[in-house]
C-alpha cells in the first residue's frame, strides 16, 4: 500500500524539520528581554562613574541604580510580545500587568525598604561598641530605583525591542 501524506502531516514535518535546522530558536521576547536586561547592568557601569567618579564593578551585578534593570526587561517583553502578537492577545495582557507590578515595586516597595535599611544602619553604627547588635552585618540598602530610573529602564526596554524587531 502506497502512504497517502496529507496536508496536516506535511505541515507538522515541515514545521519539525525546521526547527531542527536551527539549534537556538528566534524568541523575540525572550532575547529583547534578556539583551535589555543586559544592557542596563552594563550601563550602570558608566552611571556609577558619572555620579560618584569611580569605577565598580559590582554594579553589574547588584540591583538598584540607573537605569533599572528590572523595568527594562520587563517593557522589552511586553513591547516584544505587542511586536510580534499585537496588543489585542492575552500574552501582552499578561506582559503589560507583569511589568506594572515590577515598575511599581521596583519604585514603591524595595525603594522603601532601602531607605529603611539605610536609616536601620546609621542606628546600628550610633550604638556603642559593647551593644550585642554593634557588630551585626550592615543591611543593602542599594534595593529600589527612584521614578526617575524606572522610567529610564522602561524606555531603554521599549528602544531594544523596537530594535530588535526592525533587526529580523
Amino acid at each position: 500500500m502506497d502512504e497517502v501524506i496529507i496536508a496536516a502531516d506535511a505541515s507538522s514535518i515541515a514545521r519539525s524539520t525546521s526547527s531542527r535546522s536551527s539549534v537556538i530558536p528566534y524568541n523575540l521576547p525572550l532575547l529583547s528581554a534578556f539583551l535589555s536586561f543586559a544592557l542596563a547592568q552594563f550601563l550602570k557601569l558608566f552611571t556609577t562613574w558619572y555620579k560618584e567618579k569611580r569605577w565598580d564593578s559590582r554594579r553589574m551585578l547588584g540591583s538598584g541604580g540607573m537605569p533599572s534593570s528590572h523595568s527594562a526587561t520587563v517593557t522589552a517583553l511586553a513591547a516584544a510580545i505587542g511586536f510580534q502578537e499585537g496588543t489585542g492577545g492575552s500574552a501582552f495582557a499578561i506582559a503589560i500587568v507583569l511589568a506594572c507590578v515590577v515598575m511599581y515595586d521596583a519604585s514603591g516597595v524595595r525603594l522603601h525598604a532601602g531607605r529603611q535599611a539605610e536609616l536601620l544602619n546609621q542606628i546600628v553604627c550610633e550604638l556603642p561598641p559593647e551593644h550585642p547588635v554593634s557588630n551585626v552585618r550592615p543591611l543593602r540598602d542599594s534595593l529600589g530605583h527612584t521614578p526617575l530610573q524606572v522610567v529610564a529602564g522602561g524606555v531603554l526596554g521599549c528602544v531594544v525591542a523596537y530594535l530588535m524587531r526592525d533587526s529580523t
